[in-house]
């Protein structure tokens, strides 16, 4: 049996002026055309989540959060991963404070990454951000979702693509 891998996202949220950070990723391991996402990537062996989302956080985009003031807003289960390694469990979090500008850190991976509207989110994005950005601001309370499961799923589609 496979261990399910754990993957940790974070949802920046600027209440006050309506805005997210986003990553505009452009590794085309992921994906054949550069698309949004927001911070996040895997978590190591031994790996607090909240911690390795704090740690993704910081790599990705350069802004400190204490790994206690996260909060678990959403889970999705993804049936297989696009680096064809199976199967893996998204728990993103949201942080509305943190220290820090928002700059990007890793260049080599991505082109830009921005604070972004979140009333009109950027795309083409990977659907496992989109879906849980829009759960988040829309306050959906399930808290839990799926991608891939359903066989009318592109599992390389992109939001808008």
């Amino acid at each position: 049996m496979q261990s399910l891998r754990q993957a940790v996202c974070v949802i920046v949220h600027d209440d006050e002026a309506r805005k997210v950070a986003c990553v505009h990723y452009a590794n085309d391991t992921w994906s054949t055309v550069p698309a949004w996402t927001i911070p996040g990537g895997k978590v190591e062996e031994g790996e607090r989540l909240d911690e390795a989302a704090a740690r993704e956080l910081r790599e990705e985009a350069g802004l400190v959060v204490d790994p206690e003031q996260l909060r678990l807003v959403h889970t999705i289960q993804v049936k297989a991963g696009w680096d064809g390694k199976g199967p893996f469990l998204l728990s993103v979090f949201a942080a509305t404070s943190w220290r820090g500008e928002l700059t990007n850190t890793e260049p080599d991976k991505h082109l830009a990454v921005q604070w972004m509207d979140a009333s009109a989110l950027p795309t083409p994005m990977f659907p496992t951000s989109h879906a849980a950005l829009t759960a988040y601001l829309a306050g959906d309370g399930r808290g839990f979702s799926t991608y891939g499961w359903e066989a009318s799923e592109d599992l390389r589609a992109l939001v808008g693509a």
